[in-house]
């Protein structure tokens, strides 16, 4: 076998190991899901890890053939919360990103919003006078060459957890990425997002 055949069709196996363990152990790190793909599948060399597309592709696939009506029942839930929540959210400009916006939810999949606003404390004010009980800390987002430290809070819907990324306005402005080498975070505003929630 060539050695390019062979690396290949481990990466191949080792996307679809962690697409299994994102479908069915809720696991929503990519990062977290290879690692232990590749322990599973007995490969040490980070050098042959797959890509997160290539995993979403295993994920789509796994997903289509295994769970496909109760995937497509799960995912048109999260998306119906996510509408709510960017609606109630309206002030702060919220886009849904994740994997709710690309189709990938898996089991325990939370609901990811980006919110734009010049004024980031209002996001909590907003929280604290609804008395919505929410959970804050940090997160952390590049873009050009530098990194961004940004509020995020967590709120609960019957169970789901909507996660909050608080950003400026000019961050609108250009692509945002989770890792230095990696691509930009998709999102939607809440017209898309009513029109998926409709597609599903």
């Amino acid at each position: 076998m060539p050695k390019q055949t062979g690396r290949n069709d481990r990466r191949s196996h080792i996307a679809h190991l962690a697409a299994r363990l994102m479908a069915v152990d809720g696991i929503e790190d990519y990062a977290l899901a290879k690692r232990k793909a590749a322990r599973q599948a007995g490969t040490p060399d980070t050098r042959e890890l797959p890509t997160n597309e290539e995993i979403d592709e295993a994920l789509r696939t796994y997903q289509q053939i295994y769970h496909q009506e109760a995937h497509r029942n799960r995912l048109r839930d999260l998306r119906a919360r996510a509408v709510r929540a960017m609606r109630v959210l309206a002030e702060f400009n919220p886009y849904l990103t994740g994997s709710v916006l690309n189709g990938n939810a898996g089991k325990y999949a939370d609901i990811n919003l980006q919110l734009f606003t010049d004024n980031a404390k209002a996001v909590e004010l907003y929280l604290i006078d609804r008395e919505i009980p929410y959970k804050a800390a940090q997160g952390r987002l590049y873009s050009g060459d530098g990194m961004h430290t940004v509020p995020v809070y967590t709120v609960t819907d019957d169970g789901t957890e909507i996660e909050l990324t608080v950003l400026s306005t000019r961050e609108l402005r250009g692509p945002l990425r989770t890792s230095v080498e990696g691509k930009s975070i998709e999102r939607a505003k809440l017209p898309a997002v009513e029109q998926l929630l409709e597609l599903t």
